[in-house]
């Protein structure tokens, strides 16, 4: 399952560990053959960019898209549920999930979080992390094509992800994504006054690896939604 654990590398936030690990993050896409050969391509354009950039402004750029821009949140139940309670409710539900796997995250990170959905996958069954994927589906593809109209290599990982699902995308399920888009803010100050609340927290533990790569730094912790 290194296919999952690679792209959930690919889609946290850049640091130097994760530019260390490219060259065993391509390998492992290209040696597992999960991907069609479309999505290692995407995927290998992904990598490519993430080499050939400087680690800080690979950082600016990854908080542009996905903190500082709603649309793209990488919280995946914010895109379903957005504000409403439905959204910590279903968040407690992940969580157990995660405990029944023996699988524990630290509190900085939020169960709906993409890259740390991806670490479960490596350790539950191929059916059952490809079943994860089918629920989430929907939200990547809207993710995939926005970052798309962006022009963001991230897209390529998206599109690499909604081909592991084990069902046929929700199309339904996306409509309604699609319409009910989050408002995006033009700066933090926008922002704050949209998350004013305190951080959500569903308990603490050591957070797992992925790949080599770190996850982003505690003072990225994700702020939800009331």
């Amino acid at each position: 399952m290194m296919t999952f654990k690679a792209l959930g590398a690919l889609t946290a936030y850049p640091s130097e560990d994760l530019i260390a690990a490219l060259p065993e993050i391509r390998d492992a896409v290209i040696s597992e053959g999960m991907l069609t050969a479309a999505s290692r391509d995407a995927v290998a354009a992904l990598i490519a960019h993430l080499a050939a950039g400087e680690l800080m402004d690979l950082q600016e750029a990854y908080v542009g898209l996905f903190d500082r821009t709603r649309s793209l949140s990488l919280h995946l139940y914010e895109h379903v549920w957005g504000d409403a309670g439905e959204r910590g409710q279903a968040m407690v539900r992940l969580q157990t999930l995660y405990k029944l796997h023996g699988f524990a995250h630290t509190a900085a990170e939020l169960p709906d979080y993409l890259p740390l959905v991806l670490r479960i996958s490596v350790v539950v069954p191929e059916k059952a992390a490809r079943a994860i994927l089918s629920d989430a589906a929907p939200v990547i593809e809207a993710l995939r094509e926005r970052l798309t109209k962006r022009g963001s290599a991230y897209a390529g990982a998206a599109a690499a992800l909604v081909s592991l699902a084990s069902k046929s995308l929700d199309r339904a399920m996306l409509e309604q994504i699609t319409k009910g888009a989050l408002p995006d803010a033009d700066n933090f100050e926008a922002l704050d006054r949209a998350w004013e609340e305190e951080p959500v927290t569903f308990g603490a533990g050591d957070a797992a690896g992925s790949c080599r790569p770190s996850t982003a730094p505690a003072n990225r912790a994700a702020r939800a939604p009331a």
